[in-house]
């Protein structure tokens, strides 16, 4: 049987992304069931030290480490700050998903969508065609449409 996985399906960029919305979607209902008896801050360092020992294995098992002083300056800073908004993102992600129904808050946090393409565009000076803007203004629209309890 000829798997599915072929080396140009692991090389594409929109086979990862999907991926990532699967455990994204797997997240939200794992963590959901894992936080009702837990206070978010503990889930979150929990998960979080999981992360760390998964990564640490994955780079141990792949040999993809790569020795800290490598890594220039402006991608120490950068990673750091990213580490810190994770982390930012993951506890009100956590506290939220306490407080309300998982259908709710994950459409919310996927308004992150929104904020990176208008980010992207104002930051990076990456370009959007209108009807990237309009399938934005969508995502937007539907995340609070999800969100909206009638």
């Amino acid at each position: 049987m000829k798997s599915l996985l072929t080396p140009s399906l692991l090389e594409s960029w929109q086979v990862w992304a999907l991926l990532s919305a699967v455990f994204a979607a797997a997240t939200a209902i794992l963590a959901k069931v894992g936080v009702v008896a837990i206070e978010p801050d503990t889930a979150t360092f929990i998960r979080t030290v999981v992360v760390l020992f998964a990564l640490g294995g994955l780079l141990a098992a792949t040999g993809h480490w790569q020795a800290p002083t490598t890594i220039p300056a402006a991608g120490w800073l950068a990673l750091v700050l990213s580490g810190l908004a994770t982390g930012a993102s993951w506890l009100c992600y956590f506290r939220a998903l306490k407080l309300g129904d998982a259908a709710r808050v994950a459409p919310l946090d996927k308004l992150s969508v929104v904020l990176v393409a208008v980010f992207g565009a104002i930051l990076l000076g990456e370009r959007l065609s209108w009807t990237n803007w309009l399938g934005v203004g969508l995502i937007a629209l539907g995340a609070v449409m999800v969100a909206w309890k009638g």
